[in-house]
């Protein structure tokens, strides 16, 4: 099969879908890379490595498209990209489609088979491929929120850990997936006083009984947010539906409860936000303002560590390239049902229920 490795360009998006080894294991197996030029640059990898690998480089990201039976990426098609998308060329990538109806309708049009990293799941319900990124996004939402507690950013001015004498800060953690226990696990190792709400009473008790004693666990409720949202610094919001837009758990009336310079960072800003105020932001303007609030909600937030992002993306997302070249999308979607479940749009046809609930039935 021919695959094509497309430079991302996507606001501040370093990572590429394939490390040079990742591209070596392809060509063993007798198959074509295509590979941007520099498209590597921004994760520590060179053009050469990619060569040596067995790489064919190309100019342009319409010579890769043009070239390519199968696109791998890491973020969505941008609009630039739409035209160059072929009927009947696999598109394997994070897509989040519930969050943009222009992004659905322009991969409808192409009539491409569409193949989303979030909606691959095993049996069980795990993520295989969303999994290591909300690991990165789940880390980095407390290190850039501390970051942006201090107050030359409008922060509270509020060290997480505390000193001797003065407590710590307090985090509040929507969500108890993987996303929320990652961030919980790096707030608690700063020293942070944690709480975390959900509503699958499995997960709480799992992360009642992995973490520290200042990790604490309540049944989320609209009642425990407006209470705890009063007195918390730092607010993630990490909850997560495979395929659908994100629950909105805390509503624009609800800043004005809020202490100035309380920060919020919403994870599932992909797929729409877990906050009434979340829009979109890049690592370029990562942060906004309303009613003395922070907000931190940038896409693609593993893009600023895009040497750890994309050697953990390819370590998990290369065992389904393989099958998908090997034996070819129809095949290998039939034979790994996790794979056939990241089947989102197909030829024109929308395939995830959870796609037409978010646009009204389209």
């Amino acid at each position: 099969m021919k695959i094509g490795v497309p430079k991302e360009i996507k606001n501040n998006e370093n990572r590429v879908a394939l490390t040079p080894g990742g591209v070596f294991e392809l060509t063993n197996y007798g198959h074509e890379v295509f590979v941007q030029e520099t498209a590597g640059e921004g994760s520590g990898f060179a053009d050469a490595d990619y060569r040596e690998a067995g790489a064919i480089m190309l100019p342009t990201i319409e010579a890769v498209y043009a070239m390519s039976e199968m696109i791998v990426k890491v973020k969505e098609p941008t609009p630039y990209e739409y035209p160059l998308i072929k009927k009947n060329q696999v598109v394997f990538t994070y897509f989040h489609f519930a969050s943009s109806l222009d992004l659905t309708r322009a991969m409808v049009a192409s009539k491409a088979v569409c193949i989303a990293y979030e909606t691959v799941r095993d049996d069980d319900g795990t993520l295989p491929l969303l999994t290591p990124m909300s690991e990165v996004a789940g880390r980095m939402a407390i290190q850039q929120g501390a970051k942006y507690l201090e107050k030359p950013i409008k922060g509270r001015g509020v060290l997480l850990g505390g000193v001797p004498g003065v407590p710590p800060g307090k985090v509040l953690i929507l969500g108890a997936g993987v996303v929320g226990v990652q961030a919980a696990k790096m707030a608690a190792g700063l020293g942070a006083h944690v709480t975390m709400l959900d509503i699958n009473m499995k997960r709480l008790r799992y992360v009642n009984d992995v973490m520290p004693p200042h990790v604490v666990t309540e049944f989320s409720s609209v009642y425990n947010i407006k209470r705890h949202i009063k007195n918390h610094d730092l607010i993630i919001g990490a909850v997560l539906i495979p395929g659908a837009k994100a629950p909105r758990l805390i509503t624009r009336a609800m800043l004005k409860d809020m202490r100035p310079g309380t920060v919020l960072v919403d994870v599932a800003v992909d797929q729409g936000g877990c906050f009434e105020t979340t829009r979109p932001t890049t690592h370029e303007n990562p942060t906004y303002i309303i009613n003395d609030i922070v907000h931190y909600c940038v896409a693609n937030m593993p893009g600023a560590v895009p040497y750890t992002s994309t050697l953990a993306l390819t370590n998990v997302t290369l065992f389904y390239i393989l099958k998908l070249a090997n034996l070819g999308w129809q095949t290998a979607c039939k034979e790994y049902p996790d794979l056939g479940r990241g089947l989102s749009i197909v030829q024109g046809k929308i395939m995830q229920p959870e796609i037409t609930e978010a646009f009204e039935g389209m």
